[in-house]
């Protein structure tokens, strides 16, 4: 496989870390992929097709900054309409469902790219040196075009929330 590489773009830890796959550009239409829900289902680009999708990718939903990063979507989307709220991971589903229900997690949906970091590999989030994905926000509009992208630059921190919102919320259709 001849995978794209994006060298230095992000670090872990302050040391540079190798992303595979390609430079997704705003603007364009978003990649497809397909990831495993909790329920062992596949998750796909079209699972939400006609609403804006704020896809995040977290290494792993037990680490910290992780934690709090999809505790606080899981709060602020519930003031979002048509809007839903994906979170990617490479844990597998049964700690992914084990982890939101301890969590108390019901507004974003937790999804695994463990079989082989599909997501990741597609939207350019992919880490090769430790087979994760990276901490990386997308916010996908109902037509399917790429509305805004955050790569997180240093995995450890926690992404630009507030932009995203933002985008999430510009995406959205004028009350009548």
């Amino acid at each position: 496989m001849n995978e794209q590489q994006q060298t230095g773009v992000i670090t872990f830890k302050g040391n540079p870390m190798t992303l595979l796959g390609p430079d997704v550009k705003v603007g364009e239409k978003a990649p497809d992929f397909s990831v495993i829900g909790n329920d062992l289902s596949p998750v796909t680009l079209a699972c939400c097709e006609g609403k804006t999708r704020l896809i995040l990718t977290v290494p792993s939903l037990d680490t910290p900054v992780c934690d709090t990063e999809v505790r606080r979507f899981n709060e602020e989307v519930a003031k979002l309409d048509n809007v839903e709220v994906l979170v990617i991971s490479m844990d597998l589903p049964f700690a992914q469902k084990r982890w939101c229900g301890a969590a108390g997690i019901e507004n974003v949906t937790t999804a695994s790219d463990y079989r082989g970091g599909t997501f990741g590999r597609a939207y350019g989030a992919f880490i090769e040196e430790l087979y994760l994905d990276t901490r990386a926000i997308f916010v996908i509009g109902p037509d399917n075009t790429l509305l805004y992208k955050e790569i997180v630059s240093e995995v450890t921190a926690e992404p630009d929330y507030s932009a995203a919102l933002n985008a999430a919320s510009a995406a959205q259709p004028a009350m009548a």
